[in-house]
């Protein structure tokens, strides 16, 4: 018999028991925790998912609500320039000289003073008369400061609106502490009380000019009815939301009880550092020189849906895209490679502080790492160390003072280029250093100030200066190839590429057109300079020029397709116009949008399908509400008639001009347009009247008659009146060819031919090379049975634009006039 062993592989080792299951109440633990993580899960996922109404709009809070969590910000942004760009006048805020301060300016003698506890100027006013004016804010701080006065402003206006305030042109130097003049850009003299440029005009009024980048929120506030401003601001200076936008969504997201900030608007704030365009066009609305499109911006919208960038023209602008006027910096940083590297504003400036980030050549180097002794030693920039000639921003960020006393440096960080100064007297860095009056004998010029002087005094032929310069010119150019002419000859032949062409436009050199053709077209090259150049194309007609214009209605670039729009009109008959622009009233963006409304504003309805006048009905709108920014200008308001007038609506086209006159009754231009419309609107009124003759109704062509003969009168009183204007505008701006121009058109109107000549001849002169001031001397003399002077005049024409086909043919019919064998030229 075998005994049976047991083994663990036995049947009750194999069949184990259940592990014992826990008590009840563990299981009841488990069951409440599942529940509750379940419940916690969903009560997070319901406050990621809960967010704000879409309607609901962010508005302004102030600063005050920032500090909590950004207290270092705010401290960084105390004192800044930003903090300080507009004040009350008070005792901690008043840098200038109040203690019986005597200053005299072309005669007039004022006195700054202090009257109970408030700040004063006795000074000539509006009227002529010298008076006492309370100065009630400070604008700026440095290096100068300026002070405001508020006129107008009725006893019941609410505290937190003010009304028009005027700027002194009697600013405080705050770096060497002294008053001085601010003069007008190219005024030495001294200005009528009802001259704009006076300080009680409407150049130096602060609500239009000013104001909107020195406060937060800024709302103007214009009331035509009444000509009264009702300005509003949230915060007097530049805080925190004029660079954020509006913070209230952002303050309630902060201060929820929420794990989760917005899931549709995250933080409630644009986010500028997502990329480099975004934080460039929030700074650009302010440090551009540009013109209004449509109102309320916030920092994070397109720049091109409510600005538009003034391009490189001729009198702000040198060929080669320096800055010559006060343009401020925005179009001078897009042309640079910086800016086509993705750098941003906030790489070199401290956006709190408002300070440079670095000093002195760090402020390059620290993003410039190269091998060391690569640029930040003699073997680069072959000066002392620590020279003028050394600094990084004296060769590539020359700088010119406007204001007087206010330095401003070129962002658009370049090369010198003393080649392009020898071929088209453009400035460069190199000639700027090295002038020296005393070398050039030129000790006692006190008119040339700073380089910018010495290339203006030679452009208008100051001899004497353009030999200095030309000179100075070939030396540092000489010195320029020896140190730098292989290394830079491929940039030398990019850069030369444009600006030869951009000047010869500017001169009206018709070999300029082909030039114009390839820049406007060459996307390797900054988006303003090829917008500029499809800007100068617009003085030529030939079907290349057409063709290209309309290639570019296609670029990816909104100022390119703007530009190229406004260079149509005129190019195309009605009905192509509208094929070809209709497209584009559907627009992404706002500027091409209203752009195509203004051209075709006169395009008959018939010409757009349903859709596309919609379009153009949607697109007029937004134009109107921009135009609406500056309804404190004349300018506004022409425009509007204008608009008025393309769509047959008369009385709103009358009634936009009258309140151009109203808002600026000194200005030139509004009443030769609306004596223009009313000469339309006499000959409606004659076929009204021969009409109601044909039917036999005699009172209702009395009326008509009576109607035509005061439209005539009135369209007779304009003229008279803006003879006046325009005599007042040739006398301040002699060398102003299109002044001298329009004058000598409104004196053929009156019949006065000899001073008609006088003026149109002047014209011409001043540009000889502008087809339109020569068609004008060429018809002038075609209606004063001249044929032999507008001949002379129309060859000149056809020399100029040989491919135009209006040009040739106003030649022809000179050409078959009988001659007169006693007239000489």
């Amino acid at each position: 018999m075998h005994k049976k062993h047991s083994s663990p592989h036995s049947a009750a080792a194999i069949s184990a028991p259940e592990p014992p299951r826990p008590p009840a109440r563990w299981r009841r633990v488990l069951l409440w925790t599942a529940l509750a993580s379940l419940a916690v899960g969903g009560l997070v996922c319901a406050d990621w998912w809960i967010c704000l109404p879409d309607d609901v709009q962010a508005t302004y809070v102030g600063r005050q609500s920032c500090i909590e969590c950004h207290r270092q910000q705010y401290d960084d942004w105390q004192g800044s320039h930003h903090d300080l760009a507009m004040d009350l006048a008070t005792p901690e805020t008043v840098l200038g000289d109040f203690n019986d301060a005597e200053f005299e300016q072309f005669g007039i003698h004022s006195r700054l003073f202090r009257r109970d506890g408030k700040y004063w100027v006795h000074t000539e006013g509006a009227d002529g008369e010298m008076a006492d004016f309370e100065v009630k804010w400070v604008f700026g701080v440095k290096p100068l400061q300026q002070y405001m006065v508020e006129f107008d402003r009725p006893p019941d206006m609410p505290a937190h609106e003010i009304a028009r305030v005027q700027v002194l042109r009697i600013c405080w130097d705050t770096e060497r502490k002294e008053w001085f003049y601010l003069h007008p850009p190219d005024v030495r003299e001294r200005l009528a009380p009802d001259d704009d440029l006076h300080w009680t005009g409407v150049a130096q009024r602060w609500n239009n000019m000013c104001a909107d980048c020195h406060s937060t929120n800024l709302q103007k506030n214009f009331n035509v009815a009444t000509n009264t401003y009702h300005t509003t601001f949230s915060e007097i200076d530049v805080s925190c939301e004029a660079c954020h936008g509006p913070a209230s969504i952002h303050v309630d997201l902060a201060n929820r009880k929420s794990l989760f900030w917005d899931r549709k608007r995250g933080y409630g704030l644009v986010d500028l550092n997502s990329d480099a365009q975004t934080l460039i066009e929030s700074c650009a609305p302010c440090h551009s020189r540009r013109s209004h499109v449509y109102p309320d911006y916030l920092p994070g919208n397109k720049y091109c849906d409510h600005f538009n960038s003034e391009l490189l023209l001729r009198t702000t602008y040198h060929a080669d895209g320096q800055i010559l006027d006060e343009v401020y910096e925005y179009a001078s940083f897009i042309q640079s490679k910086m800016y086509h590297q993705g750098i941003r504003c906030t790489d070199c400036h401290d956006p709190h502080k408002a300070k440079l980030k670095h000093p002195d050549n760090a402020l390059c180097t620290s993003c410039h790492q190269h091998p060391a002794g690569k640029y930040d030693s003699p073997s680069h920039h072959f000066h002392q160390p620590d020279s003028t000639g050394a600094s990084c921003v004296e060769c590539h960020m020359p700088q010119t003072t406007y204001m007087e006393v206010h330095p401003r440096r070129d962002h658009s960080i370049r090369n010198p280029r003393p080649d392009l100064s020898v071929q088209l007297g453009t400035p460069n860095a190199c000639t700027r250093c090295h002038l020296d009056k005393e070398k050039a004998g030129l000790q006692d010029r006190d008119d040339l100030k700073q380089y910018l002087d010495w290339i203006l005094a030679a452009r208008d032929g100051d001899e004497q200066v353009r030999a200095v310069l030309a000179g100075l010119d070939q030396e540092m150019d000489k010195a320029y190839q020896e140190w730098y002419g292989k290394q830079h000859q491929p940039e030398r032949r990019f850069d030369k590429y444009f600006a030869p062409i951009l000047d010869a436009a500017r001169r009206g050199d018709p070999e300029a057109e082909k030039g114009l053709v390839r820049v406007a077209g060459d996307a390797r090259l900054p988006t303003v300079v090829r917008a500029t150049a499809l800007l100068e194309l617009g003085q030529f007609d030939s079907r290349q020029t057409t063709g290209a214009i309309l290639d570019l209605l296609a670029d990816p670039h909104p100022e390119i397709r703007a530009t190229a729009i406004g260079n149509l009109q005129g190019r195309l008959d009605e009905q192509r116009l509208a094929q070809t622009l209709a497209p584009l009233l559907g627009d992404p963006l706002r500027l091409v949008r209203i752009e195509a409304a203004r051209v075709l504003s006169g395009v008959p309805d018939g010409l757009l399908r349903g859709s596309q006048r919609q379009q153009l009905r949607g697109a007029l709108a937004e134009l109107e509400r921009g135009l609406v920014i500056n309804n404190d200008r004349a300018g506004s308001h022409v425009m509007r008639a204008i608009l008025a007038e393309n769509q047959d609506q008369h009385e709103r086209a009358i009634q936009a001009y009258q309140d151009a006159l109203y808002v600026e009754p000194g200005t030139s231009g509004p009443r030769t347009n609306l004596a223009a419309l009313y000469d339309r609107l006499v000959e409606m009124q004659q076929r009204r009247a021969a009409q109601a003759a044909a039917r036999g109704d005699a009172a209702a062509g009395d009326q008509a008659t009576a109607e035509a003969n005061r439209l005539r009168q009135e369209a007779a009183r304009l003229r008279q009146d803006e003879l006046e204007l325009f005599a007042r505008d040739a006398r301040l701006a002699p060398d102003a060819a299109f002044v001298q121009y329009r004058y000598g058109m409104l004196l053929y109107l009156h019949g006065r031919f000899d001073e008609a000549e006088q003026s149109l001849r002047r014209a011409a002169d001043l540009e000889p090379n502008n087809p339109q001031l020569l068609l004008g001397v060429t018809l002038f003399y075609k209606e004063r049975n001249q044929p032999e002077l507008a001949l002379r005049f129309a060859e000149q024409l056809v020399r100029l634009r040989p491919q135009d086909a209006m040009y040739r043919q106003v030649w022809e019919e000179i050409r078959a006039l009988p001659r007169s064998p006693s007239t000489s030229p």
